[in-house]
């Protein structure tokens, strides 16, 4: 059987070679398939998630994956250097047509030392931070930010791997017989030697990220900041968009702008932010780390924005014009951890949308994310109860619902309360709903713009 050619004769673009073979690749190729392109994959492992759509290259197969694409991307920013260094001076050469991101950013990205240094650089505000070679340093670091502080591998580890929250000087010889391999290479954690570094810890109300898309020419496309919320240092669940954060839109744009531009950044990044008070009291944002690839709190997208991360992540690659950011209908995103919940229970929710990586069960392993996108916004937190009761592994949401419905509870007992004594009439029940996250107060605030924005 054969069948046409599908390309324009002008098309110099065909195959994309993506460096990574996980769920990432996967709906990275999922998006390039509309659009006329087919991917190939290198990765090690055969059976990856990726492989369900294109032919997969193991790593000692380098030279056969690259003559088999005409441009290349990657899903993973802990991909060796090397690699990279070695696809982008293919373009150089003119035999290949590019590798997007650049290695600046992956030699940025993969560091977190010259991570923040760069942010700082940038005018970009970070946590106060200190670098890390010995117990003495450590020591000194802790009497310098004040505890508590985090200590982290400056290099490797991924998903609350790596790190160490040192509370009180007792826990300073702990921290340093946990992670002091890494600054000579000797650990599992990175066979990279390199010192750690010590974060100072703030007070911030929660975290979020924003994802942008930038192109060949320098166009930069920004989607909603969301939030995020982790549960064993993963994450569990993302809300699009972040509730009452339209403040905060232009300062997380002008950071990603910023970043991408001074990277020469191609592709979709994301960046990782606190929400926390300034001096004067004010809401401001934090950066933590960027993510030079497309990244799970940008799942949404896929139905829930107007061109999904994927999609525009591919377009920036082949130099394509990037699509439409803007969010079609607010939505909640959940990983699904370790075990497969029963798909017709998840698909009896009204406005569920099923994502199988097709990953063998593992605890705390991400297998599947579903995005909640019911029409009426007003039933976004119902069918979120909803499905958090149909998961094996709840990712800690249910305690959440639980305290959230207890703390409400208490917060309309005091108003009623305060009422009747005409004291102080919804102050103290203010203060609580405030520190409530998904509280009633701000759905019923946020339901009105979520549904300003659909209607836009």
């Amino acid at each position: 059987m054969t069948t046409a050619n599908a390309y324009p004769i002008t098309q110099t673009i065909r195959t994309i070679g993506i460096l990574g073979g996980g769920q990432l690749g996967m709906m990275l190729a999922e998006a390039a398939i509309p659009l006329g392109y087919q991917c190939v994959f290198l990765e090690d492992s055969t059976d990856c998630p990726a492989s369900l759509y294109g032919r997969v290259f193991s790593n000692k197969q380098l030279d056969a994956f690259i003559a088999a694409a005409d441009v290349f991307t990657l899903e993973f920013e802990n991909t060796p250097t090397a690699t990279v260094e070695q696809l982008a001076s293919l373009s150089k050469s003119g035999s290949k047509q590019g590798m997007f991101p650049p290695p600046i950013a992956l030699d940025i990205a993969q560091d977190r030392l010259k991570e923040k240094q760069m942010f700082n650089l940038l005018n970009i505000a970070t946590v106060p931070f200190m670098m890390v070679n010995s117990e003495a340093e450590l020591k000194h670091a802790c009497s310098e930010l004040g505890l508590p502080i985090v200590l982290k591998t400056s290099r490797g580890g991924y998903d609350g791997k790596g790190q160490f929250v040192i509370k009180k000087n007792s826990d300073i010889k702990s921290a340093w017989q946990a992670l002091k391999d890494a600054v000579t290479g000797k650990g599992s954690l990175t066979p990279t030697p390199a010192p750690l570094i010590a974060e100072g810890f703030i007070n911030f109300s929660r975290e979020v990220s924003i994802i942008a898309a930038r192109a060949q020419n320098g166009q930069v496309r920004c989607y909603d900041l969301v939030e995020n919320h982790h549960h064993h240092g993963i994450l569990a669940k993302t809300q699009a968009p972040a509730i009452g954060t339209s403040h905060l839109f232009k300062q997380a744009t002008d950071a990603i702008t910023t970043i991408m531009n001074h990277l020469g950044y191609v592709g979709v990044m994301a960046l990782e932010l606190f929400v926390t008070k300034d001096a004067r009291g004010n809401d401001a944002l934090l950066a933590n780390e960027i993510a030079p690839r497309v990244h799970n709190s940008g799942h949404w997208s896929i139905e829930g924005a107007v061109t999904s991360q994927f999609e525009n992540h591919i377009r920036a690659v082949v130099n394509l014009p990037l699509g439409d950011t803007d969010n079609v209908h607010p939505a909640i995103m959940l990983n699904i951890l370790g075990q497969y919940p029963d798909i017709s229970a998840v698909l009896s929710i009204d406005g569920a949308h099923y994502h199988s990586y097709h990953k063998a069960e593992r605890d705390d392993r991400k297998i599947a994310h579903i995005t909640l996108m019911p029409n009426d916004v007003a039933d976004l937190e119902p069918a979120l109860a909803k499905l958090v009761a149909v998961l094996p592994n709840k990712v800690g949401l249910d305690k959440k619902l639980a305290a959230v419905d207890s703390e409400l509870k208490m917060a309309d007992d005091l108003t009623t309360i305060n009422t009747e004594n005409d004291t102080n009439t919804g102050k103290t029940s203010d203060n609580i709903s405030v520190s409530i996250e998904d509280s009633k107060t701000d759905n019923a605030v946020d339901t009105k713009l979520k549904a300003d924005k659909v209607k836009k």
